[in-house]
Order: structure tokens, then C-alpha cells, then sequence
């Protein structure tokens, strides 16, 4: 070898250590083998190119250092006879050694000491500068090609011997056996890394393999393969031969580690992307079937070069482009801690110089579609796509970035290519590259990534930058990309792993919305946009796969995807209601044609009145031909209008209390509509009953016009017909009561039904008179009779919330009498008093609060505002009716006026209850279960705060305890300390009466 300047030993100590063992060990070769102890001797000679090569080993490389004292006789047949000779008989050594070898740790152990020798041998010409860089990786890549063919080889005879396939010839186990190794990447090219891993993809041609086994040519391929990657990649105590990935398969997330042919070929011409294509330049058979492999690339030669490439494609490549930050300004990089590979101005911007224009100009112009990366960036001088001065740059930067890596990847023989953060480690790297000092080789490496970025920046000057400052968002390919995952992080993400590993599936089309090459081309485009509205929500992580679930349940995406480019908007509040409302997102998931209505111009208008609303129900049942679709479309804008509602709730465009007045007209007109429906489609069986109408009446949260996203209906009907009605008329006819109840019956299914639109609401009958036990529909008669005779205290406070709904408009204006007549009769003060002074408690006792936010059931809650409420109007309604209203917002400031309730005391009530009513309603619509101070997303602690008008959460937690004490203090001054009095009164009137009821809670 001649005698190059080589590096300077970083580590004086080591290399003389190195030197000393290199010495022993000649001194104990010199019994058995003079020449080589001579050989070694004459090595550390001072003053000799073999003794400065040494030093420079000993003193820069563990990996290497270890390589020469395990080896010295190939080392001087290497210094003997030079590098290229030493290269082919060591490759026709290890091809005649093992191509029949039948023993694996045999083979095993003959490619781990190849692959080390190969390692020594390509590092020691490299340093020496006896090898360009082509011919560095070339070796290495060709010792990779010839281990994959071996260990394939010796698998197909070890199939073939085991009875498992037949091979059409044995001694040439690879030939026309359908089994394909196809190299990717750096492989494929032949540039190959130092310290590099294998991409691979395997495939087998059911065709082509006579497979005699007893399991499925899948299963054997598969294993196989899996005893391919081991004899590649196990280490053992001869180390390994190279970590060999299989993660470029088609949608590696999904399929197995060998498929068909037939799939692969499917999966490209269906589902490949513009990213593969790119990976697919460099493709080319290392192993197996060469002839099969050959015709596979072949076949995928159209998916790769389009002779015509639309517009949306070139578009797509850009977008892939613009999410890699580039910096037109040449801004300075820092040299400690930056990734020479996938950093800015690295070597992954060299080669998508050259790959994205090749994906361009490839179909039209064979002449660029070379697989190295210099000579494609050769090839598009010669078309005049890149001029020359940028060319000779590139050219440059990349020798010396590859250089670079490999000096990092032999110190340890690691897979790395991200220089040292500390000074002591970066002038170790600057050392063996042959730098005299670190400030140096700080402005070469700054130099050359600067003039990089520079030529690669140049590539966006079309459209602007999708990718965030300082920061990349890219995700093709199948590893991460470390600048992607700390943009990820810095967006507020805490599993960026996890969600690049997800936006990876959906580019494989593994939900039907991101199958088509447009849907995926525009999702490309979106995501950063996406992603940055979704980090922009109280829990960036859970939006994500919220959001997540609603691609899973789109039909197609190409249509949602474009309303989102058009409407960014529409993204924002779709990311907003993946963060924070997830009830509306699991809507939205379900029922993505909601997005639709966003883009009405009225979307974020008020909320019409029921009248409005029922003229525009009206017209769309216009169109049903039949009851089912009545049910269907019923739902669907039922629906889309509690949506509406909900999006301005969470945008806080409407309050908690103007939110329940609009669900509960929404309610109110969908179940008059599905009763006028449900009558028609019973009367064609059972015909009518002689003056009959059925009348709805609600209780509760719909009842008093205060609905929640969750509410179900408490709802009970009432009927009468003409006093000598028996039957109906029908074809099948029925009695009075029989009819009733069964009308009663599909006017409830009706509602819950669960339909392909989903179901409308719950329903709750259990507040009808004598409750379960009773009828499910009960006559007016009886109704009154129940009320005036039998109605416990409960259904009695219960009835202060009802409301008639729907029925014929003289029955409604009977049924409304009857409640007036029912809520206005003399009551015994003492036992109203102490029948709700009991059933609170006893409400108390069973239910109790689980933390502060159970704004219901905690004391001073919603529940005590509404039996305060409820009890004031039963008790007094007699002597002021006018007081009656289902509302309690309504009512209180009625009792204030009629002097029920001091100023203060309403104040604080109306206070209390819209604030119960706002934190409910919020919640309702963000969790689902029981609110967890200590798990809940600061978004949604900060919204309840804004809900409430507080600065803070802490604040609001202050509030909210000072009015559960104050409306507690009121429920005892009202109702518990004047209950306490009226049961020493009836007990001394009445010793052994009971004093309360139980009540349905």
C-alpha cells in the first residue's frame, strides 16, 4: 500500500495499548508462525505507512482495533497484495466455502467472519484513500448481496431436501425457484453505509414454487424468511452479518414478512405512494429468483415511471417536499448534535434532490432513472434540470457526508450518522476524519450543509413551506424521522411515535377513506395543517386518535378531505371537537355527513323556534314514501340540529339554559311529527276509535325545557275517546284500552328504535300513574280520578314539570286542565313539607355526590334548587296558581314576585342553577363517566372556567363550593328546619302515620 496522510490518532494511550497488544501477539506467533511474527513486527516500525495505519486505527476505532488484533493474517495478505485483489478472493473464498453448506452455524459463522473482513477491508482502504466512495460501497453492498444469496440459498435446499418444495435444480438452489429477495434503499443502489442495515422485500410467485409441504406456501415463506433475517442479523460471538429490516414491504403494519407476488403487485398498482415510487427507484433483485425478481421489477416499472404524470401526483411530491423544513436563508446549523443524514442540509436532502425530479421526468426521459444518487443528479444536468455549478456542489457535499458517516459508524461499528454533542466526543469524530482541530472542522461540516440547504431550499420557491419553523413533519417511508418527532413534541403531542406510526397506515390505505391515490395525495397536504389544529387542543394526543376513529368510518376521502383544503375553518372546529367535546366527536365518527351542515350559512346563527323548525321537519318528510323512512330522516335531523346545537354549546355561542329551550324544541317537534306518523301507520291495521286522541305529556329535563345532551324523556300519555267507544274500526280491531296501550307501544319504539341512522332518544315511562304497575297509557278519567284520589306527594312535585307535547288540541287542552286542577287542589302544608324534607334525604343517603363537579346530586346542587323549586309551587299553587310553570327558571323569579322567595334568595337560586345547568351541559358534551379533577385536560378545566365567567379554575372550584353552601343553607331554612317542626305537629296529631314515600330517583 502507499503511504497516504493518514488521520492522527485521537487517543494517544489507545493507540499505544493497541500498539503493545499487536506486539504480544507477535511475540507469541513467532514459535509456530515466523513469518507472520516477522510480518507484524515489520508493521509498527516507526516511520512505516502499515505502522501510521495502526496507529491511526488503534487511536480512533475500538471496532477497527479489535478487527486487526482478531485477524492479522488477513491484515497482511490485505497490506501484501492490496486492497482490490484482497477484495475478490475473499468474495470467491466465502462463495466456494459456502454455497453448499448445509450446516447453519457453519454458514452462519463463515458469513460473520466475511462480513468482518469485509468491514476491515473496506475501512483501511477508505482511510488510506485507496478507494473512491462508489467502490466503498459497492463492496459492501456486494458482500450483503452474496450473504442474502447464500443464506437463501442454503434455505431452498434445506426446503428442498426436508420434502417441503421441489426446486427445479438443487445444486442451484436460487434459479427459477420463485422466491425473490428484492434489495431497497441504499441496497438496492449498491451505497451502502459503513455501518449500514438491509432493506429488503421478499415475495414468492405461487406460480413458480412447486410447494409439497403440509402448510401453506405463505406459512413456509414466511418462515424462511424469518430464518433469513436470523442468519443475517442474530448476533452471535462472531458478531452479525447486517441488521437486515423488511420494513419497505407493502403496508408493513398489515402484512406478513414474505407475500405473493400477486399482492405486492396488487398493493402498488392499487394503493402505492408517491414516497414508494421513490423508494422503487433504487429497487433491484439480490437474492432468490433473479429472473422472477427481474420481471417484478419490470412490471412495476409503469407505477414507477408515469410517461404522463398528473398534476395532482407532481403536487403531492412537492407536498412531501414542503414538509421537510428548508431554510431559503442559509441559516447557520449547529454542528454538535446534528444528524448528517436526515438533518437539515443531510445527506436525505441529496438524494430527494435528485428522486423527487426523477419521479418527475422519469416517465418521459429514461435517461435520469439511474438508482445512485450522483449519477441521477449526473443525468438531470444532461436533461438541463439542474445546472452544473449545483451539480459539482452536490456532488462535493455528498462525498464528504458519506465520508463523514462512515468515519462515525467504524469508531464502534454503529448505525449512526448524528455527530456528538460534547466537544471531547465531535473532536474525536474531526480526528479521524483527518481535521487538525474542531474549529475547522466545524466550518467545513457548516460549510457543506449550508450549501446544501441552500440547492435544496431552492426546490420550494414554487409554493410555501407545510412544514413548521425549525422543524420537519414527514411521513413516509417506515422509519422516524427524528426532526418529525420533535415537531411532534413541540405541538404538544406525547406519543409522537405512536402518532407517526398512524398517519403511516393511513398513507398505506388502511381505512377506506385513504385508498384512492387522490384522497392520499390531498391528505399529504392536509396533514400538517391538521395536526397543527389538533395540537392546538386541550389533549393534542386524544383529538389525534379521535379524529383518528372518524377516518376509520369515512366511506371515502376524497370528498371530506377537499371540503377541509377549501374550508380550514371546518378543520379547526373538527379538531376542536376531537380535543374537547368527545361526545361529538363519537357523533361526528358515526355520522361524518354532519359536516355538512357546518358549511350552512345558518350553522352558527341562533337556533329557530319549534314553529320554524317544524316547517323545515315538515318538508323533508314530505318526501318518505314509507314509515321506516320516516323513522330514518326523523333521526337524521334530529340529529344534525342537536349537533348544531352542541358545536355552538362548546363555541359558547348560546348559554346552558338557551341550549335546553333549543334541544328541547328539537324534541318537541321530531316526537309531534313521529306521533302523527305512528298513528297513520296504526290506523291502516286498527283503524280509529270513535272520538279517540292520545296526548303527550313530558316531566323532567324535557319537561321543564332544560334538555342536556344526554337527556332521556320521561314522557306519559293520556287518551280519551267518546264515552260509548268500545273498539276501533280497523280491519283488527281493538279495545279502547288495548289500543291505546299499543299505540302508546310503537310511539315509544318509535323513538328508541336503533335504525341505521341510530336511535332518537331513551325513553322513561316509570312517572305514569301507579308507575311500572300501572298501564302504559292511561284514560283521561282515570287520570283525573289517580290525581285527586291516589297521587303520591312525588308524582304530585313531579307533575310541576310536566308539559303537553303533542295530541289533538282539545284532548291537550283537557290533559293540561286536569294537571292545573291536580297541581292547584288544597294540599296538607305539613305533609307536602315533610314528604320532600324525606325524599331529599333519602336521595342523599342513597345518591350520593362523587366530587365537587356532580353539580346534580351534590347538596346545594341541582337536585335541591328543583325541590325547592317544586315543593313552593305544590305547596302554594292553590292559592297562586299563577306561580305554575314547568320551567325552574322561570319560576323562580314568579315565586320571588308572589314573596315565596326574597330577592336574595332568587338571586341566589338563578345563580346557582344557571351555573349548575352551564357545568353540566359542558360536561355532558366533553366525557363520558364521572369528571376527575386530577385526569382532566387543561383545556377542558380552563373551558369550564370560561363557562362560568372565572378567570380560573381555581376560582371557579371557590365559587361553585360558596353557592353549594349557600343554596344548601336555603333548601334547610325552606324546607328542612320547617319540616322538623311539621313532624313534631303530626306526630303528636297521629302517632302511627307514616310520613313519607319512597320515590323513583
Amino acid at each position: 500500500m502507499s503511504s497516504p496522510p493518514f488521520p492522527q490518532p485521537f487517543d494517544a494511550e489507545k493507540a499505544a495499548t493497541g500498539l503493545e497488544r499487536w506486539r504480544e501477539d507477535a511475540a507469541r506467533r513467532s514459535g509456530d508462525d515466523p513469518d507472520l511474527a516477522a510480518f507484524m513486527q515489520d508493521c509498527i516500525a516507526a516511520g512505516t505507512p502499515a505502522r501510521a495505519l495502526l496507529d491511526c486505527c488503534f487511536g480512533n476505532s475500538p471496532f477497527l482495533t479489535a478487527c486487526l488484533l482478531r485477524d492479522p493474517v488477513f491484515v497482511r495478505q490485505l497490506l501484501e497484495t492490496g486492497p482490490d485483489a484482497t477484495r475478490t478472493a475473499l468474495f470467491d473464498g466465502i462463495r466456494a466455502s459456502l454455497s453448499a453448506e448445509r450446516k447453519i452455524d457453519v454458514l452462519m459463522r463463515g458469513l460473520r467472519v466475511g462480513k468482518r473482513r469485509v468491514a476491515l477491508l473496506t475501512a483501511l482502504a477508505d482511510i488510506a484513500g485507496l478507494w473512491p466512495l462508489e467502490t466503498v460501497t459497492e463492496t459492501l453492498s456486494d458482500y450483503a448481496e452474496t450473504a442474502l444469496s447464500l443464506a437463501s440459498g442454503h434455505l431452498l435446499r434445506e426446503g428442498h431436501l426436508g420434502g417441503h418444495l421441489r426446486l427445479p435444480n438443487p445444486d442451484q438452489p436460487e434459479e427459477n425457484s420463485g422466491f425473490v429477495v428484492l434489495g431497497m434503499g441504499k441496497l438496492g443502489a449498491r451505497e451502502l453505509n459503513y455501518s449500514s442495515d438491509i432493506d429488503i422485500i421478499v415475495l414468492y410467485d405461487h406460480d413458480r414454487i412447486d410447494y409439497t409441504g403440509t402448510k401453506s406456501p405463505q406459512e413456509f415463506f414466511v418462515r424462511l424468511t424469518k430464518s433469513l433475517v436470523r442468519i443475517m442479523d442474530e448476533r452471535t460471538g462472531d458478531g452479525y452479518v447486517f441488521r437486515t429490516d423488511l420494513r419497505l414491504r407493502p403496508d408493513p403494519g398489515s402484512t406478513a414478512v414474505a407475500i405473493s407476488t400477486d399482492a405486492a403487485e396488487t398493493y402498488y398498482e392499487s394503493f402505492g405512494q408517491n414516497w414508494e415510487r421513490a423508494a422503487m427507484i433504487k429497487v433491484r433483485t439480490v437474492a432468490g429468483d433473479r429472473e422472477r425478481g427481474a420481471a417484478f421489477v419490470r412490471h412495476l416499472r409503469p407505477f414507477v415511471w408515469r410517461r404522463s404524470l398528473d398534476f395532482y401526483a407532481i403536487q403531492d411530491i412537492h407536498s412531501i417536499k414542503r414538509q421537510i423544513n428548508a431554510h431559503r436563508g442559509g441559516a447557520t446549523v449547529a454542528v454538535a448534535g446534528h444528524n448528517i443524514k436526515v438533518g437539515r442540509g443531510g445527506i436525505r436532502e441529496i438524494e430527494f434532490f435528485a428522486q423527487t425530479q426523477q419521479l418527475i421526468w422519469g416517465g418521459r426521459v429514461p435517461e435520469v432513472r439511474p438508482a445512485r444518487t450522483l449519477d441521477a443528479i449526473n443525468a438531470l444536468v444532461t436533461l438541463g434540470q439542474v445546472d452544473e455549478a449545483v451539480r459539482d456542489d452536490l456532488d462535493r457535499c455528498y462525498r464528504f457526508l458519506r465520508g463523514l458517516e462512515h468515519r462515525l459508524q467504524m469508531i464502534d461499528d454503529a448505525q449512526t450518522q448524528t455527530l456528538p454533542e460534547d466537544d471531547a466526543r465531535l473532536t474525536h469524530v474531526a480526528a479521524f476524519y483527518g481535521f487538525g482541530d474542531l474549529p475547522s472542522f466545524h466550518a467545513a461540516v457548516r460549510g457543506i450543509l449550508e450549501t446544501v440547504e441552500r440547492h435544496y431550499a431552492a426546490l420550494f420557491e414554487e409554493a410555501p413551506s407545510l412544514a413548521p419553523d425549525n422543524g420537519n413533519l414527514v411521513f413516509t417511508g417506515h422509519e422516524d424521522d427524528p426532526g418529525t418527532l420533535a415537531t411532534l413534541s413541540s405541538m404538544g403531542f406525547t406519543n409522537p411515535q405512536s402518532i407517526a406510526a398512524t398517519i403511516r397506515g393511513w398513507h398505506h390505505g388502511r381505512y377506506r377513506a385513504t385508498r384512492s391515490t387522490r384522497s392520499k395525495e390531498l391528505l399529504t397536504e392536509l396533514i400538517p395543517t391538521l395536526l397543527a389544529a389538533l395540537g392546538r387542543t386541550a389533549q393534542p394526543d386524544s383529538a389525534f386518535f379521535r379524529f383518528d376513529e372518524f377516518l376509520a368510518g369515512l366511506p371515502a376521502g376524497v370528498q371530506i378531505f377537499s371540503l377541509f383544503h377549501a374550508n380550514p375553518p371546518l378543520l379547526d372546529l373538527v379538531a376542536e371537537i376531537m380535543g374537547d367535546a368527545p361526545r361529538l366527536a363519537s357523533i361526528l365518527a358515526k355520522r361524518p355527513s354532519m359536516l355538512d351542515s357546518v358549511l350552512a350559512l345558518d350553522f352558527f346563527d341562533a337556533i329557530p323556534g319549534a314553529e320554524v323548525l317544524g316547517t323545515e321537519l315538515d318538508r323533508q318528510l314530505d318526501h318518505c314514501h314509507s314509515y321506516e323512512e320516516i323513522l330514518d330522516v326523523s333521526r337524521l335531523w334530529s340529529n344534525g340540529r342537536r349537533f348544531q346545537v352542541g358545536v355552538q354549546t362548546l363555541r359558547r355561542l348560546i348559554d346552558a339554559r338557551e341550549a335546553g329551550y333549543a334541544l328541547t324544541n328539537i324534541a318537541d317537534v321530531v316526537l309531534s311529527r313521529l306521533l302523527t306518523a305512528t298513528e297513520a301507520e296504526f290506523t291502516r291495521l286498527h283503524g280509529t276509535v270513535p272520538g279517540g286522541g292520545l296526548a303527550v305529556v313530558a316531566l323532567g329535563k324535557m319537561g321543564g325545557r332544560e334538555m342536556t345532551a344526554t337527556s332521556d324523556l320521561d314522557l306519559i300519555t293520556v287518551y280519551d275517546t267518546a264515552e260509548d267507544a268500545e273498539t276501533s274500526d280497523g280491519p283488527k280491531p281493538l279495545s279502547r284500552n288495548d289500543y291505546f296501550i299499543r299505540l302508546t307501544q310503537r310511539f315509544v319504539n318509535a323513538i328508541t328504535a336503533l335504525t341505521a341512522e341510530g336511535r332518537l332518544y331513551e325513553v322513561d315511562m316509570r312517572l305514569r300513574p301507579s308507575g311500572s304497575k300501572g298501564p302504559l297509557a292511561v284514560s283521561l278519567p282515570a287520570f283525573l280520578k289517580y290525581n285527586a284520589e291516589d297521587a303520591w306527594t312525588w308524582e304530585k312535585l313531579a307533575q310541576t314539570r310536566a308539559r303537553i307535547v303533542c295530541g289533538p288540541p282539545e284532548l291537550c287542552r283537557k290533559v293540561e286542565a286536569a294537571l292545573r286542577t291536580s297541581l292547584t287542589a288544597a294540599q296538607d302544608p305539613d305533609k307536602v313539607l315533610v314528604d320532600v324534607a324525606d325524599m331529599r334525604a333519602l336521595m342523599a343517603r342513597e345518591r350520593k355526590a362523587t366530587n365537587l363537579f356532580d353539580v346534580k346530586l351534590h347538596r346545594g346542587g341541582l337536585v335541591d334548587v328543583e325541590f325547592i323549586v317544586q315543593y313552593l309551587l305544590l305547596r302554594h299553587a292553590a292559592t297562586l296558581p299563577q306561580i305554575l310553570t314547568p320551567t325552574v327558571g322561570e319560576a323562580l323569579p314568579r315565586l320571588r314576585g308572589a314573596g315565596l322567595l326574597t330577592a336574595d334568595q332568587a338571586a341566589t337560586l338563578l345563580e346557582a342553577q344557571g351555573l349548575w345547568l352551564a357545568v353540566q351541559g359542558l360536561l355532558r358534551y366533553s366525557i363520558d363517566g364521572t369528571f376527575n379533577e386530577a385526569e382532566a385536560p387543561a383545556g377542558l378545566t380552563q373551558r369550564l372556567a370560561a363557562a362560568a365567567a372565572e378567570p380560573d379554575f381555581d376560582r371557579l372550584k371557590t365559587r361553585m363550593t360558596d353557592l353549594y353552601d349557600r343554596v344548601h343553607s336555603i333548601f334547610r331554612i325552606l324546607i328542612d328546619e320547617p319540616a322538623e317542626q311539621a313532624r313534631i305537629r303530626r306526630t303528636a296529631a297521629a302517632p302511627d302515620s307514616p310520613v313519607a314515600k319512597e320515590c323513583p330517583q
